[in-house]
This record gives structure tokens, C-alpha cells and sequence, in this order.
């Protein structure tokens, strides 16, 4: 059953403007590059001609490409988190994080449907690909990227600007709990579904799918360096589709250590 919307309850617009103030930065490392990544239902080849122009190809899946925007971020030594909108499927995007000394790769791509193909579940679905880049996966080094529940338990204050702070509690394999800090979402919260990826040491992929609005989010969170780096895909207080970047800086605020007869799902 779908959730009841409060009468104040902000759009995805209201508490987006801004969130990118404590986003790392953009760069085009990655220009002049072809980077091929073989995932599990298709390969996707990625050519970044500019810092956010970037030629794309996707092979044995639905097909397709296109020359669209994208954004690339360094967000830990040799990794870079990819975000990519195109233009031939305006109800999606994609992200791809792509470490390119170990090859590992994860991609999440979310997309907006219908009220009624939701059933009552977010509008924002999200998809999950591991994969390796290049065309030999033989040759990725290190772990694979993998669901986790390192963070279970877990509570982060999240500044994204001295005008937004939210604290997450990561409760279990499924879902997260927030509350707004500082911010026009001040006093709200609410648990939302979430995903959890391990994707390297002190590296995460953390995800979640709102139920009262439909946004969702990808973010990656380097606690070793304290940042996180991310995105939201959702629908605005006009109808428009937006996807917009966001950033924090990140902390660690508490920990709890479950029994092992008694540890959430």
C-alpha cells in the first residue's frame, strides 16, 4: 500500500537545490579513453569526449546509443563514480562506478515508472550490475563488488551544505532510516528500502528508494577519505523528471553490535 503523503512534505525540488554544495568535483580524466565494461546481460562501452560529453554503446542488451552528458568523479585512487543521462531513455539514468587498476565495476541504473506499475512500491525501481572492465575478466584484480551488511547498524550525519544535514541509520539488509537535521526538511524522516555493495576496503555503494515521493538515490561512501558522492533520480513539484548531483561530507556518529541470535534480516 502506497504510503500516505503529509500536506507538508517538500517535493524532490525543495530539498535538491543546493545538496551538490559539498559535491567532489568533476574531472576529465577520463577523455580520450574507451572504457569497456562487460556486465551481466550486456556490454557497455563508454567514450568520453569532453569533460561532459561522452559517447556510449550498448551491446547484447536492448542495443542502442547515443553521444550524451555524463559527469565523472574521482571519488577514491583510481576509481570514478560515472553518471549518465541519455537521451533515448528519458525515464532512466545511469550510474557506473569503474575502478581502473583493479577493473572492478558496478552499475546501477534507476528508472521512473508508472503509479501503477508500482503497486504501491518506489517509483524509482533500481537495477544492479557486477561487472569487470575490459574484455578479458581474468585479469581484474581484488574482491568483486558485493551486496554486504558491513553496514547494518551503523549511523552517519550527512552535511551536503550548511544548509542540509541528514542522519541515516542503516537498520537492516533492506532498509535505512533518515531524519533531516538542518535543512527545509527539518523534523521529517521515515524508512525507505535500500541496498548496500561492498565494492572496495572503506568503499560503499549505498542506494535507496523513496516511498512518499518518487526519488531515488546512488551514492558512493569513501569513509576512509570522510565524502560522499552521489545522485538523485526523481520526479519534481512540476512533473519533470530531474536528476540531480549531491555530496557530503561524512560521519561516522555511532555503531550498534547486534547479537548473533537476535541480528536484523
Amino acid at each position: 500500500m502506497t504510503q500516505t503523503r503529509p500536506a507538508d512534505w517538500k517535493n524532490y525540488d525543495d530539498f535538491a537545490a543546493g545538496i551538490a554544495t559539498n559535491r567532489l568535483p568533476a574531472t576529465d580524466a577520463l577523455v580520450g579513453r574507451t572504457l569497456r565494461l562487460r556486465l551481466p546481460e550486456f556490454v557497455l562501452v563508454l567514450q568520453p569526449r569532453s569533460a561532459h560529453e561522452l559517447q556510449w554503446r550498448e551491446e547484447g542488451g536492448r542495443d542502442g546509443g547515443g553521444t550524451d552528458w555524463y559527469e565523472a568523479i574521482e571519488v577514491a585512487g583510481d576509481t570514478y563514480f560515472i553518471d549518465l543521462l541519455q537521451a533515448s531513455r528519458p525515464t532512466e539514468a545511469l550510474t557506473v562506478i569503474v575502478n581502473t587498476r583493479s577493473l572492478r565495476v558496478l552499475a546501477v541504473r534507476c528508472r521512473v515508472i508508472g503509479a501503477d506499475e508500482a503497486a504501491g512500491e518506489p517509483r524509482v525501481p533500481q537495477d544492479f550490475w557486477v561487472g569487470t572492465l575490459g574484455d578479458d575478466p581474468s585479469k581484474a584484480s581484488g574482491v568483486a563488488p558485493h551486496e554486504t551488511r558491513d553496514l547494518i547498524g551503523l549511523r552517519t550525519w550527512q552535511t551536503y551544505s550548511p544548509h542540509h544535514t541528514y542522519e541515516h541509520t542503516y537498520l537492516n539488509s533492506r532498509r535505512y532510516a533518515w531524519q533531516c537535521l538542518v535543512g527545509v526538511q527539518r523534523g521529517h524522516g521515515d524508512v525507505d528500502l535500500a541496498s548496500y555493495y561492498k565494492f572496495d576496503d572503506e568503499q560503499y555503494l549505498f542506494t535507496f528508494r523513496e516511498f512518499r515521493i518518487p526519488v531515488a538515490s546512488v551514492f558512493f561512501f569513501n569513509f576512509a577519505s570522510g565524502r560522499s558522492t552521489g545522485k538523485f533520480l526523481g520526479i519534481t513539484g512540476q512533473g519533470a523528471i530531474a536528476n540531480n548531483p549531491a555530496g557530503a561530507f561524512m560521519r561516522k556518529a555511532s555503531i550498534t553490535s547486534y547479537p548473533p541470535d537476535q541480528a536484523p534480516i
